[in-house]
């Protein structure tokens, strides 16, 4: 069974956990944490989204997100892939990092944004790996007690909801840490998940999300609107789309149209194949090389982002 897509609207709060391929660490010093943290800020200053909590376990870490305009897919995708090169060459090996997909639970983040903060500080003594949350270095629960500042982490929110005297707030906040540890409030986050296992609300929240994203698919572009932008773009013919030269710029123009018609739901790889008469698997991996390369080369970057502003245009 295909899996469903993600979720996705301006504002959306997400727990967000990234595995180690076949349950292997993902952190082996101090560096390679402080280095995750650096892609983290570069993240929050290029993306526009907000952490409002972490923690950076051994072989897998929890993220508390919440998007802009800017998809979890390409945020998750541009630190997993960069964190990935930085572990490959200091460890000197290869291949994967990351478990193949990652796990993101869209929660509703006005009933449950404050659950999740502590369930994620709290994942250190849940793991046995210590008994307080002040004795683990590595999460955002420090920079809540005021112990550590982080300028990329969000605690505004959270404290907020405490008292709009920061002091106060945290003193209330430490209280509730320590309230769910007593009680093991933290073990039951997850116990009742209603209508999707992608959302974490009750059914009110739940079909207002899952209306919202069948809106969304409503407005994607045909197939052959798609291909009309691209083409133009690159100033290629239907014939050149399809030629057997391996020109530069017919080369990314096809990569282009395979990842945008994943991204947009308009077109299947298979039928991509149909089209431009190219092996499947092909197609496939030209579309995976530029997701890289959307990240590590700037004016790829450009030029995507270009085509999907001609796109929404389309849209509107």
């Amino acid at each position: 069974m295909a899996r469903k897509p993600r979720l996705h609207f301006p504002g959306a709060v997400y727990h967000v956990t990234l595995r180690g391929n076949d349950r292997q660490d993902i952190f082996f010093s101090d560096d390679d944490r402080r280095r995750f943290y650096a892609l983290l800020q570069e993240g929050v200053e290029r993306f526009g989204h907000k952490i409002h909590a972490f923690c950076l376990m051994t072989n897998h870490c929890h993220l508390a997100i919440q998007v802009g305009e800017i998809p979890l897919s390409r945020i998750i995708q541009n630190v997993s892939f960069r964190y990935t090169v930085w572990v490959n060459k200091h460890q000197q090996r290869s291949g994967h990092l990351f478990q193949g997909r990652y796990k993101a639970i869209l929660v509703d983040g006005d009933a449950y944004l404050l659950e999740l903060v502590r369930y994620i500080h709290l994942n250190p003594i849940r793991a046995a790996m210590t008994t307080s949350p002040e004795e683990y270095l590595w999460s955002s629960h420090h920079a809540y007690c005021g112990a550590e500042k982080l300028s990329w982490v969000t605690t505004g929110w959270i404290l907020s909801q405490f008292s709009e005297h920061k002091d106060v707030a945290r003193q209330q906040y430490l209280k509730f840490i320590y309230d769910g540890l007593a009680n093991k409030l933290f073990e039951d986050f997850y116990q009742q998940r209603p209508v999707d296992n992608r959302v974490m609300g009750d059914e009110r929240f739940a079909a207002k999300v899952l209306k919202a994203a069948n809106e969304h698919l409503d407005t994607k572009i045909a197939l052959d609107q798609l291909l009309s932008v691209v083409s133009r773009y690159y100033n290629l013919t239907a014939e050149q789309l399809r030629a057997v030269g391996k020109t530069r710029k017919a080369v990314e123009a096809r990569a282009v149209t395979a990842l945008l018609a994943q991204e947009y739901g308009c077109s299947t790889t298979t039928e991509l194949g149909k089209i431009f008469a190219r092996d499947v698997t092909s197609l496939s991996s030209a579309a995976r090389r530029l997701e890289k390369r959307i990240i590590t080369v700037p004016e790829v970057t450009e030029r995507v982002a270009v085509i999907r502003t001609r796109i929404t245009k389309l849209q509107a």
